[in-house]
């Protein structure tokens, strides 16, 4: 049985190759590896059945900069695939919070900065209303999350390439633990989408 630690359901999604890496040894910020993979149905639909059910966006800085440098021009864009004009118009419409030590003031609208660890913000945000807190690919805190045993729903991705190098998501010394399958896709080009329940 799957249970909460109380209020809000915490549900992490980022995209892995198929040696475990979630960015490439020569350049964490290209996600090209990514892009042949990440419009497949199987990614695409993945993504919506994630932020559907949220109202919270977590992110990092660097991600957060990443994500709403580029998804609000998808907004209208001609020949959008209705997904992902959809996760655009959700991303600038929900209520986003942004772990940084270094931005003074939020420069995009329903965007809160916070400087403190993600394990104290999640708390925080558990305390309110809402539904659930999605943290899309911000991978310095899904670790955090993990490391604290705070996330409820672990989804990724698997493309079917070998990076070579670069940095894991799972390291040594996570809490130990079991989580159940709760859902499955495999779908063109090898993509997998799997989503596990945290068993408390």
């Amino acid at each position: 049985m799957t249970e909460q630690n109380g209020g809000r359901r915490v549900v992490t999604n980022i995209a892995l190759s198929l040696d475990g890496r979630y960015a490439a040894p020569d350049d964490p910020r290209d996600m090209g590896w990514v892009m042949p993979y990440a419009v497949t149905d199987v990614a695409r639909d993945h993504l919506t059945g994630l932020w559907e059910p949220a109202t919270t966006a977590l992110l990092g800085r660097v991600n957060a900069e990443g994500f709403l440098g580029f998804w609000p021009a998808v907004i209208g864009t001609e020949g959008a695939d209705p997904r992902d004009e959809a996760f655009a118009r959700w991303l600038v419409d929900t209520e986003k919070v942004v772990l940084s030590a270094t931005l003074g003031e939020a420069p995009w609208q329903r965007t809160s900065i916070v400087d403190k660890p993600a394990p104290d913000v999640v708390t925080d945000l558990r305390a309110t209303e809402g539904g659930d807190i999605l943290v899309p690919s911000s991978a310095s805190v899904i670790k955090a999350l993990l490391a604290a045993d705070l996330v409820d729903r672990l989804a990724f991705t698997v493309f079917p390439v070998f990076l070579g190098g670069g940095p894991r998501l799972f390291g040594d010394g996570l809490p130990a633990g079991q989580w159940a399958l709760a859902r499955q896709t495999a779908g063109e080009h090898g993509t997998l989408a799997l989503v596990y329940d945290r068993i408390r």
